[in-house]
């Protein structure tokens, strides 16, 4: 007995003295406490937890190198070897799991539109129920911080840049002709309809690498993935029909929309300054197809436009009206594919075409032009931890574009393609940065370039963050140069761009300065772009400026507004300028206040849009100084209203420029001087004063319940 008892009482002692007894605290990257942490050394059943001061201790019978394991809800495990009988009393750091945080994003340069989007600026409904916007999803980004009103044009223009600089992409795939035909000083619009698509990014500056051949920015649209239900959409509008429907099976659904446009009951009763032989018409539409595999989406896009009219317009250098007649057809289609495969990789792959043809009589000459332009898209996305994640991909494009004017043929083929790169690293849920470059070769011009794109962000409060964004970026010389001369170089801009950003529900700031340096631009000196011009790469410039931008919902019960400002100081020295001026598109300070109103007693909904802008430069051949007269300030105020006769039926008014006011947008001279040496001139106006539109829309579901007013 004795001998079993000296037994037991030496094991019993050898355990003991044989026990290591592990202790420390457990804190967050701001040394709080963290209490609950689970900790143990890893293959055993030696552990504990942390308690509230975040401190553990316990004991081991482990020896020698071991894994030590902390975890804890919202954390990264920690994992690391430790050497038992060394380890001391230590503070060990967990850093917030990334999946868990509301981490900072880089917002420099962008503006998002998405109910879904963590930075929106402009949700669905806004597209069409702005008023002032001919429900027009460009338009709407007319009333944000960095573009100009440059309402003779009707397209993008975007902190000193021409509309050319302004890319579109659907799904991710370029859309080489984004606008409709029109006549000289006639407003365009685009060829999109806001009702199939999910969300949208608007960068004004400092985009990332996946994207290229812009100076200036990208609009990229997004068609819905899902549609929430089956229905039926009719329009009756004072310009014309409209009709839409969604299907929905297992796993498919279909969309499309289509509608008639035509003026001339319009112009018969409210006729504008123009002389309208005969007035615009067409017919379009888009659907989309969806098929929803294991792993991925399956989306196939398209849209047609077949339009035409025939005008004349008063123009001081014919001295009969200037003759225009135009039938145009416009088809774009693309087949795209995002899903996932091995894990956690990410891919998309898309096919994109687009027609253009326009065929009529300008004067006294007849022209034909027609644009093929294709783009090839891949892109692999690899999360390479919870904080590093990394894409590329590689874009192909090929445009071939050809021109016969009076028997005068012209035109070129042009093919490119792109390598790109760019990693997120997520170094805490307060500071991002992305980094990336774009390497491309444009056959056509024989050159190669490499374009790179950093961008930084740090919050410094819950809704509060900084960003920072450079980038460089090349363009090809737009369609009007190299249908004469493909002995040209890439157009070159840089970016610098610095943003503030306060964003918390129904409410919204942002700040953003930049500078954007041109190079390579291209010249000519011929009075205009003629297949005799000598062109060069000679052309410099500059744009530096100021945007605000603030949007509440919440302050006043029912009403939801925006204020946007922009300041632009910006000169160019290209095309045929003698030196470098301030281009007559561009306009020191622009004002947009736009605001929505709903009224529960009346059924509506009251819009009101008021725009500012200061006067824009123009050159007056009696002058001896160059581009240095100034047109008088533009101010629009429009108003739209819809009100629901009941759940799916909705009647809907709107007036553009309802106080009448007119305005100039610039001025046309006569090319050669009169008898007494003065160059005559015409003003450029809007076609018309105001304009008045009347719509009625019906929904049909099986909810009767849904209907269009987020749309209108």
């Amino acid at each position: 007995m004795k001998t079993i008892l000296k037994i037991t009482f030496l094991f019993f002692s050898i355990s003991i003295f044989s026990q290591t007894t592990i202790s420390g605290k457990i804190t967050d990257e701001k040394n709080n406490p963290i209490s609950g942490a689970n900790i143990y050394i890893d293959g055993t059943y030696d552990g504990a937890t942390s308690n509230d001061l975040g401190e553990f201790s316990f004991v081991t019978t482990s020896k020698g190198t071991q894994i030590f394991v902390v975890s804890s809800l919202t954390f990264d495990v920690l994992k690391m070897s430790i050497t038992i009988e060394e380890f001391k009393y230590q503070t060990l750091i967990l850093k917030k799991s990334i999946n868990a945080l509301d981490e900072v994003i880089i917002t420099a340069g962008t503006l998002e539109s998405g109910d879904k989007s963590r930075v929106s600026v402009l949700k669905p409904l806004d597209i069409l129920t702005t008023a002032g916007n001919p429900g027009d999803i460009i338009s709407a980004f007319k009333t944000m911080p960095g573009t100009q009103i440059v309402g003779e044009s009707g397209k993008l223009f975007v902190r000193g840049g021409e509309a050319n600089e302004t890319q579109t992409f659907i799904d991710g795939l370029r859309v080489p002709q984004p606008y409709l035909q029109t006549a000289n000083n006639v407003p365009t619009r685009s060829t999109f309809s806001p009702l199939l698509f999910k969300g949208t990014t608007f960068s004004t500056g400092g985009y990332s690498a996946e994207y290229g051949d812009a100076l200036s920015s990208i609009l990229v649209m997004n068609t819905i993935d899902e549609p929430d239900l089956a229905k039926t959409d009719i329009g009756l509008m004072s310009v014309g029909l409209s009709a839409g429907t969604t299907k929905k099976w297992k796993k498919e659904s279909f969309s499309i929309n289509t509608n008639y446009i035509n003026l001339e009951p319009y112009q018969t009763l409210l006729p504008d300054n123009v002389k309208w032989i005969k007035p615009y018409q067409s017919l379009g539409g888009e659907s989309v197809f969806r098929h929803n595999f294991e792993n991925g989406l399956l989306k196939i896009y398209a849209s047609f436009n077949a339009a035409n009219f025939d005008l004349e317009q008063d123009n001081i250098n014919f001295p009969n009206r200037l003759h225009t007649l135009n039938k145009n057809n416009n088809f774009y289609t693309n087949t795209s594919y995002r899903g996932s495969f091995c894990g956690n990789w990410k891919i998309v792959a898309g096919l994109s075409f687009g027609y253009n043809q326009n065929k009529g009589i300008y004067d006294v000459y007849n022209f034909d032009n027609t644009e093929k332009a294709s783009h090839l898209k891949l892109k692999f996305t690899k999360p390479i931890s919870d904080r590093v994640k990394t894409s590329f991909g590689a874009d192909y494009f090929y445009t071939k574009y050809n021109e016969n004017v009076a028997d005068v043929v012209s035109g070129y083929n042009s093919n490119s393609v792109a390598l790109y790169s760019e990693t997120d690293i997520l170094f805490s849920k307060n500071l991002i940065a992305k980094a990336g470059f774009r390497v491309s070769r444009n056959y056509l011009l024989n050159e190669n370039a490499i374009s790179p794109r950093m961008a930084l962000a740090y919050k410094v409060a819950k809704n509060k963050q900084f960003s920072l964004a450079y980038g460089t970026f090349e363009e090809a010389p737009k369609q009007d140069y190299l249908k004469y001369s493909t002995n040209l170089q890439s157009e070159k801009a840089q970016h610098y761009i610095l943003n503030y950003e306060y964003n918390k529900e129904k409410q919204m700031f942002k700040a953003e300065i930049y500078y954007k340096n041109y190079t390579d631009l291209v010249k000519y000196d011929t009075q205009t772009v003629v297949y005799n011009s000598n062109f060069n790469n000679n052309g410099t410039g500059f744009a530096k400026g100021l945007e605000l931008f603030w949007r509440d919902g919440k302050n006043i019960k029912n009403l939801e507004y925006w204020v946007s400002y922009s300041y632009i100081d910006t000169k160019r020295d290209y095309q045929n300028f003698p030196k470098e001026v301030t281009p007559s598109f561009v306009a020191n300070h622009t004002l947009s206040l736009v605001t929505k109103y709903w009224i529960q007693d009346w059924r509506s909904q009251i819009g009101a849009t008021y725009s500012f802008s200061s006067g824009r430069p123009y050159n007056n051949p009696n002058e001896t100084a160059f581009m240095n007269e100034k047109t008088k300030t533009y101010n629009n105020l429009s108003v739209n209203w819809a009100y629901l006769i009941s759940p799916q039926k909705i009647l809907f008014f709107s007036v553009t420029n309802i106080a009448g006011i007119k305005n100039v947008y610039g001025y046309d001279y006569a090319n050669t001087p009169n008898s007494s040496g003065i160059f005559k001139s015409q003003a450029i106006t809007p076609t018309a004063n105001r304009f008045f539109f009347v719509g009625f829309f019906w929904t049909i579901s099986k909810d009767k319940k849904t209907n269009q007013l987020e749309n209108l």
